[in-house]
């Protein structure tokens, strides 16, 4: 199912917590949820940001949604804080 985001919001995913560093030393396991994603697609209001960006958003500020088995995050622009 293709989704388009309305307005300023944006379709993401959300990035899994890394468990390992580099070197492979083992973090043990996340608490908390991370509040990074990757833009899937973008609103026609949307200026700042394009499909494949990985960015950082506020706590709470995403609606979660689960279409065809996958969650999906609907983010307003205004609510992202950076692109990492």
């Amino acid at each position: 199912m293709a989704i388009k985001p309305l307005k300023d919001r944006v379709a993401a995913h959300r990035v899994e917590a890394e468990t390992a560093t580099k070197s492979g030393i083992l973090l043990g396991e996340a608490k908390d949820t991370p509040n990074t994603a990757i833009v899937d697609e973008v609103g026609a209001e949307v200026k700042t940001l394009k499909k494949g960006d990985k960015v950082l958003f506020k706590e709470y500020s995403a609606t979660e949604v689960k279409i065809d088995g996958k969650d999906v995050l609907f983010i307003a622009e205004e609510d992202i804080l950076a692109t990492i």
